[in-house]
């Protein structure tokens, strides 16, 4: 299921694309906005309930993960960004698991702590630094 909802979400990469430029410039590009926005939240929707089946309440790795890769990569095209928020979302929950199974050994913490301990901080500057930009303009 992951991986099919992978392969549709890259074939959907162009479009993002555009639709990151505006509903207008997407639609003038051909991306028939209606039938786009059903298929991407489907898409989400699929892709965050294999999260939460395989892993539990994860919170913070669905935001945190994209923007720091998004600052890891410098910048925002989605034929990047949507393999690089797989692949570093895999790495940042088996690096909070790791994390998790070691810190106390044998005693273990619960992935979800890790994960929020460090998702929040990037989840919080995420959102101050949004209103200061917005302060600013």
């Amino acid at each position: 299921m992951v991986f099919t909802a992978f392969i549709l979400t890259f074939l959907l990469s162009k479009p993002i694309g555009a639709y990151q430029l505006g509903e207008a410039y997407a639609e003038n590009m051909g991306v028939n906005i209606r039938a786009f926005r059903v298929f991407l939240i489907l898409l989400s929707s699929i892709l965050s309930a294999c999260v939460t089946a395989f892993a539990g309440p994860v919170s913070f790795v669905g935001i945190a993960v994209p923007h720091l890769m998004k600052g890891m990569f410098g910048t925002s095209k989605p034929v990047i960004l949507i393999p690089a928020a797989f692949l570093g979302g895999g790495v940042f929950c088996m690096g909070c698991d790791l994390i998790a199974r070691m810190l106390f050994a044998p005693q273990e913490l619960s992935v979800s702590t890790v994960t929020a301990v460090f998702g929040a901080p990037v989840v919080i500057y995420i959102m101050l630094h949004r209103a200061k930009e917005r302060s600013m303009s």
